[in-house]
């Protein structure tokens, strides 16, 4: 299937924000009520503010086009400590990192794969595997890269074995977990958000 991504910010200028609003109003998450407010709450308001970038994935069925998930990007600088990462880790990171050794942890700067979720509205969800919007959502990071630099970029989960595995799948490995903040844990069950980190391979020598 070929999916088209629009950036949030280009829809609200090609056709307004009260019309992007009610585009947007119809996406249901209910495996994720955080991915769900976030789109329908903040995402505007982010985007405009430079905080975090939304990406929307459309598909073309039967001549309409509908809105079948969506991911936001934003730069972040994470720390990695290096007791949790193997040695090929440590030395790919070391390239794009700074180590302090008072603490024995790498700092990185990353983009953090903010949100990602599917619309499971009308049986959306269907139109488009999760792997899939990943690696639309990876696609466009690496793509980033090749103009600003890097090689990493990173996700944040809860402690659910079945997150876990899913972005381990994907070439993710975890590095360290969080608490979570507290407009986070209105949303989210549990204590602690699970972080995990991809390394990508240049596109510039491919």
């Amino acid at each position: 299937m070929k999916y088209t991504v629009v950036h949030l910010i280009n829809l609200i200028n090609e056709i307004g924000e009260a019309e992007t609003v009610k585009a947007l109003s119809d996406f249901r998450c209910p495996l994720a009520s955080d991915v769900e407010s976030f789109l329908h709450n903040k995402a505007i308001d982010f985007a405009r503010k430079g905080w975090a970038q939304t990406h929307l994935v459309f598909l073309s069925v039967h001549g309409e086009t509908v809105l079948v998930g969506y991911f936001t990007l934003a730069s972040k600088i994470i720390t990695v400590p290096a007791k949790n990462v193997s040695k090929s880790v440590k030395k790919r990171i070391s390239n794009f990192s700074t180590y302090d050794s008072t603490i024995d942890a790498y700092y990185l700067s990353a983009p953090l794969i903010a949100q990602l979720g599917k619309n499971y509205y009308n049986g959306y969800n269907k139109l488009i595997a999760g792997k899939d919007l990943l690696a639309i959502a990876c696609d466009k990071v690496s793509n980033i890269q090749l103009d600003v630099g890097g090689r990493f970029a990173y996700v944040e989960c809860e402690d659910k074995p079945a997150l876990i595995e899913f972005y381990k799948n994907q070439g993710f490995i975890e590095f360290n977990r969080r608490h979570l903040d507290m407009d986070e844990a209105e949303l989210l069950s549990g204590q602690l958000l699970v972080q995990l980190l991809r390394h990508f391979k240049s596109k510039a020598w491919n």
